[in-house]
């Protein structure tokens, strides 16, 4: 399969609903694409007007093959397509999965779960253009990696035994989030602390400004009501780290990724 270049639409893709149209290059062949930013499924990205240079995975890299005790999973593939697979072959440590959307390159990219189940907890190594990482020799941690070159491929450790009542727990802690469209989880919790619980504690939870607002519902949720724009998302991400810094003298660091 080739590349090509395709037109999306960022108020349409992107899980919060705003951004401009841009020609976006889809990749199907392995090879050096520094200058552009890997995009996924826009499910944690706040796309501003000018945009750098994007590109994101396409079906090339959409495939999940068992080999003996290890699992392919290329990293085009959506976190419910991997789920459904573990739960058909019985396959362990899966479940966090479960209402956590996007695709597994984006995943990986920013080590998303829920608490302490984390994607990297189960990974054996990642391929790149210069092949296969182990695990072991990757910086990562809490929402984080240290990961700059296009991830194609994760070898996850596999063993049986999906458990149903995991996936209905992560399914029920996830039904607590807003339903509105958002990036997900603004902000990454300080340590110790909550990001919402410092948002509720400055008088920010529900906040509007011109349809964006921190939600009502869990306040570390950026959501749009409609009509928002990257300015006002911007203007209330500041807002909240500003009024945070002053009362708690605490420095918030965004979780959704700003381009």
């Amino acid at each position: 399969m080739e590349n090509y270049v395709d037109a999306i639409d960022f108020k349409r893709y992107s899980s919060i609903k705003i951004g401009p149209i841009v020609d976006v290059l889809v990749i199907n062949e392995i090879a050096d694409y520094s200058e552009y930013q890997i995009i996924g499924q826009g499910n944690n990205i706040l796309v501003s007007p000018t945009p750098p240079k994007f590109a994101k995975l396409g079906k090339a890299f959409d495939y999940i093959e068992q080999k003996e005790d290890k699992l392919h999973v290329g990293c085009a593939t959506k976190s419910g397509k991997l789920l459904s697979y573990a739960k058909k072959h019985d396959l362990a440590n899966f479940e966090f999965l479960g209402k956590l959307p996007g695709n597994l390159g984006g995943l990986i990219k920013m080590n998303a779960g829920l608490k302490e189940w984390e994607i990297f907890n189960y990974i054996d190594s990642i391929k790149t253009k210069d092949g296969y990482i182990k695990k072991e020799d990757i910086e990562y941690g809490y929402r984080y990696t240290n990961i700059d070159t296009i991830v194609y491929e994760l070898v996850f450790n596999i063993s049986s035994g999906y458990s149903k009542e995991m996936n209905e727990l992560f399914t029920k802690m996830r039904n607590n989030q807003p339903q509105t469209p958002s990036a997900g989880s603004c902000f990454k919790n300080p340590v110790g602390d909550s990001a919402g619980r410092l948002i509720e504690q400055i008088g920010l939870k529900g906040f509007n400004k011109n349809g964006m607002s921190f939600s009502k519902v869990h306040a570390n949720f950026l959501v749009n009501d409609g009509g928002g724009t990257f300015e006002d998302a911007i203007f209330l991400i500041n807002l909240a780290k500003t009024k945070v810094k002053s009362e708690f003298n605490i420095d918030l660091q965004t979780e959704v990724i700003i381009f």
